[in-house]
């Protein structure tokens, strides 16, 4: 391993515990990924000898129980680092290189997968608003150590119990993003601080923050990314359409949202000509506050015109890049310096070596602000 950086390697039913050391002596290669929009992943590959019973132990583990908990703790300069806290999905034994050796592979999703296993379709929330069921679903995984944090919307929508009652349609995972689509939120489970608990975020997709250490290319010595590259693309600048319902004429009344969610604010001064409109007409069955945050939020993804792609050596950037968070970029002229939001990071941890690949989007060229942090 190298200098400064250490992995720890938990696994069992519910409440792992460390692998003993053969295990971790088997392990050749780690790879995590992490992406705003979808659930995390995550592979393990070990390399056995292919009289050893870890064979036996992994796959009648993965067999015999359906929750079997991997977490990834990772410690870069003293900093402990959970990449990540999911369940195993699949496991698969392939010829090694070498004979008399195999090769297992252990795939697995965070715990939202957790979360699709059981249909709860037909549970009532009687007088209870989004919020509320979010928080009351949630709490049927504290024992995976899930720690709800519900952001209240904008424009909430009150369900009167004499008029109607909210039903569960779905898995726990599935109502819950239906319910983050209604208003035009996101949901995620983001793993930590501490191994063994979880993050579960109910709200709206937030890019502003402290940024990340900045990312530096062409700086001679100040470089600490191996590779950057940026496209802009101002072909898909979209304004959304929604429909309000009129109870009295019975006629639904269109109404164009522009982009100016506070909590997206733009990070490049020239941004994306408009080009097209986009007609949300399933928006007319919804309340005029739900039909809203549905616009505001594809309003918001059709305004990332800008977006990169790099990769970095764990080692010389001095940290692990997260995603889901702002980060500032030096050294690749002014029309792309400045600050970007983090879509997507992939960790992928061998013997000697710690990089990631990455994934970098901005609603626009020019930076805001003359200067990021270093």
């Amino acid at each position: 391993m190298l200098k400064g950086i250490y992995m720890t390697l938990m696994i069992g039913p519910v409440v792992p515990i460390p692998v003993p050391k053969p295990v971790l002596d088997a392990l050749t290669s780690v790879q995590v990924t992490t992406a705003a929009g979808s659930p995390s992943g995550f592979q393990l590959t070990f390399t056995l000898n292919n009289r050893s019973p870890l064979h036996t132990l992994f796959l009648i583990a993965g067999a015999q129980t359906p929750m079997l908990r991997v977490i990834i703790v990772v410690t870069v300069n003293g900093s402990a680092n959970v990449l990540m806290d999911g369940v195993m999905t699949n496991q698969q034994v392939s010829p090694g290189s070498k004979p008399g050796e195999s090769t297992l592979t252990v795939t697995g999703e965070d715990l939202t997968k957790v979360m699709s296993l059981i249909d709860f379709s037909g549970l009532p929330f009687p007088a209870m608003p989004p919020e509320a069921r979010i928080a009351l679903i949630i709490a049927k995984y504290a024992m995976f150590g899930m720690i709800p944090l519900v952001i209240p919307s904008l424009f909430t929508d009150f369900p009167i119990p004499v008029e109607r009652i909210p039903v569960q349609q779905g898995n726990d995972l599935e109502y819950i993003r239906s319910l983050a689509n209604d208003v035009g939120y996101v949901f995620y489970i983001d793993p930590g601080p501490a191994p063994g608990t979880n993050v579960a975020y109910w709200g709206p997709e937030i890019k502003v923050g402290v940024p990340q250490p900045a990312l530096n290319y062409d700086m001679d010595a100040m470089t600490n990314v191996e590779s950057l590259s940026f496209n802009f693309d101002g072909s898909n600048a979209t304004m959304p359409i929604v429909f309000i319902h009129n109870s009295l004429t019975k006629i639904p009344i269109p109404i164009p949202i522009p982009n100016i969610n506070p909590l997206q604010p733009p990070l490049g001064v020239i941004s994306a000509p408009l080009t097209n409109f986009k007609m949300l007409k399933d928006t007319a069955k919804l309340s005029p506050m739900a039909a809203i945050g549905v616009g505001l939020a594809e309003a918001a993804k059709s305004a990332d015109s800008v977006s990169g792609n790099g990769s970095l050596d764990v080692v010389r950037y001095g940290r692990l890049l997260k995603a889901r968070q702002l980060v500032g970029v030096r050294g690749v002229g002014t029309a792309f310096d400045g600050l970007y939001y983090v879509k997507s990071v992939t960790t992928t941890l061998k013997q000697g070596e710690l990089k990631q690949s990455f994934q970098l989007t901005r609603n626009g060229l020019i930076s805001i602000t003359p200067k990021v942090p270093a």
